[in-house]
């Protein structure tokens, strides 16, 4: 079959690959598309992956082509989306049901081979089964959707809350989307991209433009939540959240980025600094907000392209090019 493969740092190509072998309780995936993430960029760029060569891709949806012996939960032609997260069930964290936070954490597409190739084998415990409404090439948003879910868990978000959102790509675009879904007195996003956030009008905002600046909001924002992982965002972000608010860094940050605080006014004006990490018993929500049409995918998926154009979708995603970028097999 064929495989995006990243060899090595700054490398990406699509090349043959073995067939995959389901183990007893995995489940073969026909592929029917796969989501960009920056993620993905972490990995082109050494940070994440334990390991090169790694066939990416933790962000995608099919139909089931082949079962272990072991798996009664799901059948061939059934459609699934893939939970990508791999636990040990067995250290501190997955005991205490942080589980995001494994000492041994793994994810298909990151640390085993992933779903930007034509077949991927996942545990069928990772396997939602999706009903027949949604269209299988749109369901590789319901992997971002999790983790956007869980960034909400996070926030335990109260009504009436005035919310900035810094970053108006897939995620900043989901994270509006379920502001206004959680009970939101307004939602402003920013972004220096005009065309992302010409979509994030097109959703449906209090207020945009290219700095908080640009809007009136002298008392600052209750939540305020990084979804660009830029350093200059995240800096002026902590400055923006009102007294007794909350700031979400929910944007994946490379490794050296780094920003100050004033402890003095966390502690003085009681202002929360917490973050989200990937997915927590939040991927089977998400899939029946998904179904229920919490997102019109039209909107988000800018770019279907074909795997062979894998290398080249990475180079449009990194240039901030559209939106959310899928690949299809």
């Amino acid at each position: 079959m064929k495989a995006a493969i990243i060899e090595s740092v700054g490398k990406a190509v699509v090349a043959e690959v073995p067939d995959p072998t389901p183990g007893p309780r995995d489940v073969v995936v026909e592929v029917a598309a796969c989501g960009l993430c920056g993620t993905d960029l972490h990995i082109l760029q050494g940070e994440f992956a334990p390991t090169l060569p790694v066939v990416p891709g933790h962000e995608f949806a099919g139909q089931v082509v082949g079962v272990g012996k072991g798996v009664t939960e799901v059948s061939i032609g059934d459609q699934v989306a893939v939970d990508p997260s791999l636990y040990c069930h067995e250290c501190r964290y997955c005991r205490e049901g942080h589980n995001n936070l494994c000492e041994r954490w793994a994810a298909i597409g990151v640390t085993t081979a992933g779903g930007a190739a034509q077949y991927a084998v996942a545990p069928v415990a990772n396997c939602v089964r999706l009903p027949e409404h949604i269209r299988t090439q749109d369901a590789a948003l319901i992997e971002p959707l999790s983790c956007a879910v869980r960034g909400y868990d996070v926030l335990r978000a109260r009504l009436g809350a005035r919310v900035l959102i810094y970053g108006s790509g897939t995620m900043g675009l989901m994270m509006l989307e379920l502001a206004k879904r959680t009970g939101a007195a307004s939602v402003d996003v920013v972004d220096l991209n005009p065309d992302r956030l010409a979509t994030a009008e097109r959703l449906g905002v209090s207020g945009s433009g290219a700095h908080p600046d640009d809007l009136d909001r002298p008392r600052g924002w209750d939540v305020v939540i990084d979804a660009t992982g830029n350093a200059a965002a995240i800096q002026d972000g902590l400055d923006r959240v009102a007294k007794a608010g909350t700031f979400l860094q929910f944007g994946v940050a490379d490794y050296a980025t780094r920003v100050t605080i004033d402890p003095y006014r966390i502690y003085n004006q009681e202002i929360t600094i917490t973050g989200s990490m990937a997915v927590l018993h939040s991927f089977e929500r998400a899939a029946e907000l998904f179904a229920a049409g919490v997102l019109d995918p039209d909107v988000f998926i800018s770019d279907r392209l074909s795997l062979a154009q894998y290398p080249e979708a990475l180079s449009k995603f990194a240039a901030g090019e559209g939106r959310k970028i899928v690949v299809v097999p």
